[in-house]
């Protein structure tokens, strides 16, 4: 499979012409002044520069194709326009100045549109605003958002929780590539890190006719970092430090670019010693430690654009167990995880007269250990190793219709070697077609589309030390999905979005197989091979209304979920362990998270944001589902400035933070009490000649309140979450 990637890459650096498209054109404001070293860029090609002093642009080596330019600049409203380079190679913007937050190019929908013209509601931030918020890890900043929670063990691990659904419900995409590692298990992170990541987009609900299996209740999709504008060079060197674990965090990176060659490397490393709650006592073993290396090479001309990247991830990660011996060590004790995550991917744009045919193939190699004593062999060791293919024939468009037609799937292998067994060997076969199309006209849009997919999953017979037997099965799981949304404004002032999905999840293969000791979680999982595949229906609906001063939105969603698959006790004991069994039911969810942004006038440099968010869970037999996220109210006030000599997006924000108490507990399941958080930051960028500073420094929990969140794997325990923590952060960029 390798020489495969390789033979297809060089196949596509051979494609070269010596013939060249340009792009040309003037950035000013409304004054009609012009506005210099504004960022001129065209996502898709990875290609992009920085306006003169007169406000000129210039972009050479572009394909004969319809593209989207977007020009940003601090202080004012992001613009985006489409252009077709065969017809017209001269765009002119003019932009205004900023009032709330800029509209984006969504990546992660099929059409990749703004925000704003986009049918399903996406939820997108980029890694400097989740930074902003003071975020410990990228899965505590990404949490933020509202509909997004995490399931947490301590502060090294945590795993996305959308709209009450969690696990291989959500999927996770990282370089275009669906992230494959065992995320079944709630016990160890994504293995993906900020260092590598632009920004984050959030799909709150079925996903599946875009990413077929895993993508029931939603997806995150990480936009990895972007190359360096056209002919530049860019150095950046990060450095953060965390009061609480005494832990620190370093990363660099490099990004050079030249009009048809562009690369990258960024590497980072951090470690943490135990987690401080309220009263100084640290949790034993909460302590972790990783390792990042990632880098990419881009090529493009009139005819392709061509984008191979790599990343590696190493996470050391203690389980936490209980408050016991007292250290600021940060080196691994038992028990712990090592966890290595590899990433291949290889993304090519095809470039035809009136389509584009766009192709991603992918390898990800997960070896997951968990070591319990000094024992040579790791109680726990999986090693699953993933091939996956991704190609979509964007059709010509035909007036106001275009439509996409595409064919997905992957090839994956699990290995069991350690001395406990929880799953056997097994191969995965996945296999997906699908069509999608969008209808737009005025201020009205409609799309849909329909799949099919087939997963086919095989398993070897194994018996092991503790002689658990391990019958070998050989299931199929054929399913079609489809979707249907409408966007409109109504009343001429209120976008409008109605979206109807269908999606499924084919039972994963610890729900099927297993039959042993799960170490991480301190639990005997007994699976179930006749499980069936969930199917859920979901409806959301989505109100937004902006003015020049005033934002407000709700969005509410119904998701009835057929062969819901949970796991739950027995009431036996095997190996010194409680029994877990994996059953079925129906259930339901619904909820909803609703928001204004306050900009008041002639205070231009105050905002005030406020959201709440809700999820009920319920089995069709009346009991709560487990682990349903407590309701939430984020209070914010926000201070922003610039000073257009030396002082950039600075900003001051206090967040105030409620978690309701949530009672609404499934049978096994103990309920919560109400906290409140207060969280303070202040940053911005400082500019000295050439050089310039990223400078953040925010408080987290200030008041240093004990609680407990709902979704910590700790709870059971009683063990609080982190107490106190001042995160201080300077990155230098060149």
């Amino acid at each position: 499979m390798k020489n495969i990637f390789l033979i297809l890459f060089m196949g596509l650096l051979s494609v070269y012409t010596q013939a060249q498209n340009n792009l040309s054109g003037k950035v000013t404001d409304t004054n009609n002044k012009p506005l210099s070293n504004v960022d001129v860029y065209i996502s898709e090609l990875h290609k992009g520069t920085s306006t003169n002093e007169n406000g000129e642009y210039f972009i050479d080596n572009l394909p004969n194709t319809t593209v989207l330019v977007t020009a940003s600049f601090i202080g004012f409203q992001k613009q985006t326009k489409t252009i077709d380079i065969s017809l017209n190679n001269i765009l002119d913007f003019v932009l205004n100045e900023a009032i709330f937050k800029m509209d984006e190019v969504i990546i992660s929908t099929p059409f990749n549109k703004l925000q704003s013209e986009n049918v399903m509601k996406v939820e997108r931030a980029s890694i400097q605003q989740l930074k902003n918020k003071g975020a410990a890890t990228l899965i505590e900043g990404i949490s933020s958002i509202p509909g997004v929670s995490q399931v947490s063990t301590g502060v090294g691990i945590g795993k996305p929780v959308i709209r009450g659904l969690r696990g291989n419900r959500v999927l996770v995409y990282s370089q275009g590539i669906r992230l494959e590692n065992q995320q079944f298990g709630e016990e160890h992170g994504l293995g993906i890190n900020e260092s590598s990541i632009e920004s984050v987009e959030v799909i709150k609900g079925p996903a599946s006719l875009l990413y077929g299996s895993d993508a029931l209740g939603g997806v995150l999709f990480f936009n990895p970092l972007r190359f360096a504008d056209d002919n530049t060079f860019k150095t950046a060197i990060n450095q953060k430090y965390f009061s609480n674990t005494e832990g620190s965090s370093t990363s660099f990176g490099f990004r050079k670019s030249y009009n048809s060659w562009k690369y990258l490397i960024n590497g980072s490393y951090q470690s943490q010693s135990d987690y401080k709650i309220p009263n100084n006592l640290r949790v034993t073993n909460s302590r972790f430690k990783e390792t990042v290396f990632n880098t990419g090479l881009n090529y493009n001309n009139k005819y392709i654009s061509s984008t191979l990247r790599f990343n590696f991830n190493n996470s050391i990660v203690g389980i936490p167990e209980e408050i016991g011996i007292q250290t600021t060590h940060k080196s691994h004790t038992f028990p712990y995880q090592n966890l290595n995550n590899s990433m291949v991917s290889l993304n090519t744009i095809f470039f035809l007269k009136n389509s584009k045919i766009t192709s991603t193939f992918g390898y990800t190699f997960n070896d997951r250990k968990e070591l319990e004593d000094e024992n040579i062999l790791p109680a726990l060791h999986l090693k699953l190793k993933t091939y996956s293919y991704d190609i979509k024939w964007h059709l010509p468009k035909l007036n106001k219709f275009e439509s996409i037609l595409g064919v997905q799937g992957m090839y994956q292998k699990n290995q069991t070697l350690g001395i406990d067994v929880l799953i056997p060997n097994a191969q995965i076969n996945d296999f997906g077609i699908f069509y999608t199309g969008n209808y737009t006209w005025e201020n009205n849009s409609l799309q849909g589309g329909i799949r099919f997919d087939n997963r086919n999953l095989t398993t070897e017979q194994k018996i092991d030390q503790e002689l658990h037997v391990f019958e070998a099965i050989d299931r199929s799981f054929k399913n079609i999905t489809a979707s249907f949304g409408y966007k409109t404004t109504l009343f001429g002032v209120i976008t409008s979005r109605f979206n109807f999905a269908a999606g499924f999840r084919a039972p994963n293969l610890a729900e099927l197989t297993s039959n042993g000791v799960h170490e991480g979680s301190n639990r005997y999982e007994i699976g179930n091979s006749q499980l069936k595949s969930e199917q859920n229906f979901q409806s959301d609906v989505a109100f937004e209304y902006k003015s020049t001063h005033f934002e407000v939105f709700a969005n509410g969603f119904y998701n009835h979920i057929n062969n819901y698959i949970f796991i739950s006790p027995t009431g036996e004991i095997l190996d010194n362990n409680f029994v877990y069994k994996y059953i079925q039911n129906n259930a339901k969810l619904y909820g909803g998270e609703f928001g204004i942004h306050l900009h008041p006038h002639p205070v231009d440099w105050l905002h005030f944001n406020s959201s709440y968010e809700l999820v009920i869970g319920k089995q069709d037999n009346g009991n709560y589902l487990p682990l349903i996220p407590a309701n939430k109210l984020l209070n914010t006030m926000r201070i922003e400035l610039n000073e257009k000599d030396w002082l950039k997006k600075g900003f001051a924000a206090i967040t105030l933070e409620t978690n309701f108490k949530q009672r609404n507990v499934s049978e096994f399941e103990t309920p919560t009490n109400s906290y409140n958080l207060v969280n303070i930051g202040i940053g911005g960028t400082v500019q000295l000649s050439k050089i310039s500073l990223d400078i953040n420094l925010n408080v987290n929990n200030l008041f240093n309140s004990t609680y407990i969140s709902h979704l910590s794997r700790l709870k059971a325990d009683g063990i609080p979450n982190i107490g106190r923590n001042i995160i201080t952060s300077v990155k230098f960029k060149l």
